[in-house]
């Protein structure tokens, strides 16, 4: 089954916007079917546009992606329920293999045997916020087939088993109250990057405290993630007030990866409105391309989005404080729910660059230059999945429902304070005060 992006087809390029945007998703799952790792299932940290790695390197936070654009999949009928049944059998498989440190899994692992491969030279075990990330997609299969016939319930008790054997309390050093990102059997702390907000994080926070066996207490939230509101921002940046952040916002992953499961619409704390956080740094990042500061040529209305991407150098971590004149196609896409016209006229302006450059087996390329006319040759699995998740979330909130409709999730939020529509009332008021 090959899933092909057709830029050229007028029925949907003029004025179907929900064929359009069944088109990209539809063409971006092929990612995780088509392009997955072949002895897993599992996603492959990046591929290529016109053709697979030669390697068996797989991603832990992509693999959550994946498992969440299986269930879109499945809801849009692009597969059938036992086609996803028997993949997701053998991606959990991959996953009981593999090597983990405390029931954390590592950045990255080899997808024939569950190896680690070390991130970096210090990093060689857990990896706290890509398990989070893989959890959060396992959390909305457990929810999606909940209900189903004995092999997917089958799939449900597996998916607990992982969950519960994370210790997420293990990732607090000693006399401390934060978490940290990484911690090596070999080498200890010594990588020492304490998760500290604003960032991509906060799901990492909501699952640690929502943990029946290793959870965390509320405190190394508050002192931990929020630095006691030290995290606030509240400056007004082209003319749009940030809660929360660095200076601009920084890259737009940040109003992504957490909140493909976690729904931002009504969720807030003390420290802020998270739909208005989202909102207001996509806007930012919207406007920084219009007044385009440093004269890239090609930024506008229709071409925009700053995020982690690759680039003509290498990886790059783009933001309106650190621009290179990168456009990642997944940065506007993944905030159609936050700003759906400018990410509309996005996708239209991008459908409309060379077909050959632009796009490949796998919908659009991971990033392009419009001032050096370069473009990627290559995709990124943690680029690809939030596309499909945020459009899918925009178009009917499947996965905000799926995972925000679980226990330990709800449990897990009202322990550090928030408050959403999806947990009823909060009778301890603690979300609606907000400290000024």
């Amino acid at each position: 089954m090959h899933l092909r992006l057709d830029l050229r087809n007028p029925s949907v390029a003029e004025d179907d916007d929900d064929a359009l945007l069944e088109q990209v998703q539809r063409a971006t799952f092929a990612y995780f079917w088509e392009g997955a790792h072949p002895q897993s299932g599992l996603a492959r940290d990046r591929s290529g546009r016109t053709a697979d790695p030669n390697n068996d390197l797989v991603a832990i936070g992509g693999s959550g992606f994946a498992f969440m654009a299986l269930v879109v999949a499945v809801e849009r009928g692009w597969i059938m329920r036992s086609e996803a049944i028997a993949r997701i059998g053998k991606m959990l498989s991959a996953l009981e293999r593999t090597i983990r440190y405390q029931g954390v899994f590592p950045h990255f692992i080899n997808g024939r045997d569950g190896s680690t491969v070390p991130f970096t030279r210090l990093d060689d075990g857990g990896d706290l916020v890509e398990t989070a990330l893989l959890l959060q997609g396992l959390i909305c299969v457990r929810q999606y087939f909940a209900s189903g016939h004995k092999d997917e319930l089958e799939i449900c008790s597996r998916i607990n088993r992982l969950w519960l054997t994370v210790q997420w309390d293990a990732h607090i050093k000693p006399g401390e109250e934060v978490l940290y990102w990484h911690r090596s059997p070999k080498f200890g702390w010594a990588r020492n990057v304490p998760i500290r907000g604003w960032n991509e994080a906060l799901i990492t926070y909501v699952l640690a405290a929502a943990s029946p066996e290793f959870g965390i207490d509320a405190e190394i939230y508050h002192k931990g993630f929020a630095s006691n509101g030290a995290f606030r921002n509240g400056r007004d940046f082209y003319g749009v007030t940030l809660p929360l952040g660095p200076n601009y916002g920084g890259p737009l992953f940040f109003a992504h990866y957490s909140f493909c499961g976690l729904d931002p619409r009504g969720l807030v704390d003390r420290y802020a409105d998270y739909w208005e956080q989202n909102c207001s740094h996509a806007r930012i990042n919207y406007l920084h391309s219009i007044k385009n500061p440093h004269g890239y040529a090609g930024y506008g209305h229709d071409c925009w989005g700053l995020t982690s991407s690759h680039g003509p150098k290498g990886y790059a971590l783009s933001s309106p404080a650190l621009d290179f004149g990168l456009i990642a196609p997944t940065a506007a896409l993944s905030s159609l729910p936050y700003l759906p016209e400018e990410a509309m006229r996005a996708l239209r302006h991008f459908m409309s660059l060379p077909e050959g450059k632009i796009a490949g087996r796998f919908g659009l390329i991971d990033a392009f230059s419009p001032a050096s006319k370069w473009f990627a040759r290559t995709y990124l699995a943690i680029d690809q999945g939030p596309i499909v998740a945020m459009v899918e979330n925009y178009r009917s909130g499947l996965l905000w429902s799926l995972f925000m409709s679980a226990p330990e999730v709800k449990d897990g939020l009202r322990k550090l304070g928030f408050a959403s529509p999806h947990l009823g009332s909060d009778p301890s008021g603690e979300a609606e005060r907000k400290i000024r």
